[in-house]
């Protein structure tokens, strides 16, 4: 592996991390400096086109992500961990694209029934 991919690796990986981290601390400022203006999100449940309309979403749900797993490969990075949604918790996978330092695009799968079956519920 050439020394350029390696660093490049560990900038992707930090800058993913942070950005949990502040995320997990409630800190949606600091959140919001890790994410590209124009960075696009798709999940299960939806998408979102912005770092504005997605962090606006984020700081109303709080979510909280517990760590299992990173892998780093080049700009990618992907996250194995549980989010805990406020009334359940989630085993989910993201796959984070980094560019320029800033995290420009993401995606999270997930099993989405615990969460239709607790929207049942209410």
């Amino acid at each position: 592996m050439e020394k350029d991919t390696v660093e490049l690796t560990r900038n992707a990986k930090e800058v993913v991390l942070a950005f949990i981290d502040a995320m997990n601390k409630e800190d949606f400022a600091t959140a919001r400096k890790y994410l590209a203006t124009d960075m696009t999100f798709k999940g299960v449940l939806g998408s979102r086109d912005g770092a504005e309309a997605y962090m606006n979403d984020m700081e109303k749900m709080k979510f909280k992500y517990d760590l299992k797993k990173v892998i780093a490969d080049g700009d990618d990075v992907c996250l194995f961990y549980d989010i805990d949604m406020g009334r359940v918790a989630i085993f989910s996978c993201g796959w984070y694209q980094v560019k320029d330092d800033k995290i420009s695009s993401f995606r999270v799968i997930f099993d989405p029934r615990p969460v239709l079956e607790q929207s049942n519920k209410n």
